[in-house]
């Protein structure tokens, strides 16, 4: 990573990482990401792309299309930060038809100027010498301190499925999967509330209950988007390693330990999630030897279990070393949206997705991450996010279904995935 040509620490500390990102809502562009727990918070992006139904917005017009701005975040002589989001809508369309929502589905700002969380203090980081000014308004900011306006639901947050259409959707994928058109399809189902308020005035309480490894915030314009997630999609090392760690297997967690044994337990040795499993470590590697070097694609992690707040979760991980050649955005690009959220084989699984589902999943799968400019980075995997457009909520939540998968197992595990998050979110309903 290129080290910042001014850096100096906030005068003020005393403040959580909700409370700091209010302090910036005055400025267009605000990214928050906490890949494996390291704060950082891109604000006032000198250059951006936005892609919103189908239209594309950069904020220059030295930029003509996506090549041209990838380059530009890629160049050590002119340093950067870039971060934001790429949405399963936007993948998933430049492969198959799929369907899209009316809110941004891509957005990338080049920053300059970033806050970090390091040795326990925040501070101000800037690739220009001259920032003095936004320094001193960043201080003044954080003076003058004004709370993001509170998340007000109309109504519970509740699941566009009943479970019948859950049960005939579910029943679609297995006729799908017996005559020959795929071996795992990541069926998810969308909750939805009616809410006033911003999204980030919850986001500490989220962090708190969830202690996502893959945290994020973003807010573009009316959208808000705010990462609960465990899944690491593409760690881009030094030396061209990279390392996916694709989740699939899930069991409860249980506030008796005991129970909470037999369910890790339960879920280390189970047959059908080492075989869900096994199909995505397949699919991803199959994805990444396209731009590794031949041999270096590796699994040295297969059927592991990591335990999160709310369940345990089976994860493999696989590493590869990539061609001298090969531009990172370009990986990352061409190998989402990612095998774990989608099924296999990966163009079909989202056709039938598409069919299946009916609505677009907008940000929900995609990823959120950044890159410095020399390639290095980190991108999630968006699930256990919230997403919101004016005064419309979502949340999804699924799961991979084979031949093997029991529908009502099925759908209790899109419960145990998310019902944590919904309960919290249904704390901030209108009083009746």
């Amino acid at each position: 990573m290129n080290s910042p040509t001014f850096k100096q620490v906030l005068s003020q500390q005393a403040f959580s990482t909700q409370e700091l990102l209010e302090c910036l809502q005055s400025f267009n562009h605000v990214v928050f990401l906490n890949n494996n727990h390291q704060p950082i918070i891109g604000f006032s992006a000198q250059h951006s792309v936005l892609i919103q139904q189908t239209q594309l917005h950069f904020s220059s017009t030295k930029f003509k299309s996506l090549n041209d701005f990838f380059k530009a975040s890629l160049n050590t002589q002119e340093p950067c930060l870039t971060m934001g989001f790429i949405s399963y809508d936007y993948a998933a369309n430049q492969q198959v038809q799929a369907q899209t929502k009316p809110q941004p589905s891509l957005f990338l700002g080049q920053f300059q100027h970033y806050l970090s969380f390091e040795n326990d203090a925040w501070y101000f980081n800037s690739f220009d010498t001259q920032v003095l000014n936004t320094f001193q308004e960043i201080e003044q900011l954080i003076q003058n301190k004004v709370s993001a306006k509170k998340l007000e639901l109309q109504a519970p947050c509740q699941s566009r499925w009943n479970k019948t259409q859950y049960t005939n959707a579910f029943q679609k994928v297995q006729d799908y999967i017996i005559a020959g058109d795929c071996y795992q399809i990541n069926l998810t189902q969308e909750f939805t509330a009616q809410a006033k308020g911003t999204l980030l005035s919850t986001a500490d309480a989220f962090w708190t209950l969830t202690n996502a490894p893959y945290a994020g915030y973003l807010r573009i314009n009316e959208f808000e988007l705010l990462s609960c997630s465990p899944e690491l999609f593409i760690d881009f090392e030094a030396n061209k390693k990279i390392i996916t760690k694709p989740i699939k297997g899930t069991m409860p967690r249980y506030n008796d330990p005991i129970l909470d044994e037999q369910s890790k337990n339960t879920l280390k040795h189970s047959k059908k999630d080492q075989a869900e499993n096994v199909m995505i470590v397949d699919l991803l590697r199959n994805d990444l030897s396209v731009y590794a070097e031949v041999g270096s694609v590796k699994t040295p992690k297969l059927f592991n279990i990591e335990s999160f707040n709310q369940v345990h979760h089976m994860v493999s991980e696989i590493e590869a070393t990539l061609k001298e050649d090969v531009q990172p955005f370009d990986v990352l690009m061409s190998a989402l949206p990612g095998g774990s959220i989608t099924g296999a084989p990966k163009i079909r699984a989202m056709q039938i997705i598409d069919e299946l589902e009916q609505g677009a999943r907008g940000a929900y799968c995609g990823s959120m991450g950044y890159f410095n400019s020399d390639g290095t980075g980190s991108w999630n995997i968006l699930i256990r996010s919230i997403q919101k457009l004016q005064n419309e909520l979502s949340v999804w939540a699924g799961g991979g279904i084979t031949i093997a998968s029991d529908c009502d197992a099925e759908y209790q595990e899109c419960f145990d995935k998310v019902s944590a998050l919904l309960d919290l979110l249904n704390t901030w309903q209108k009083p009746k």
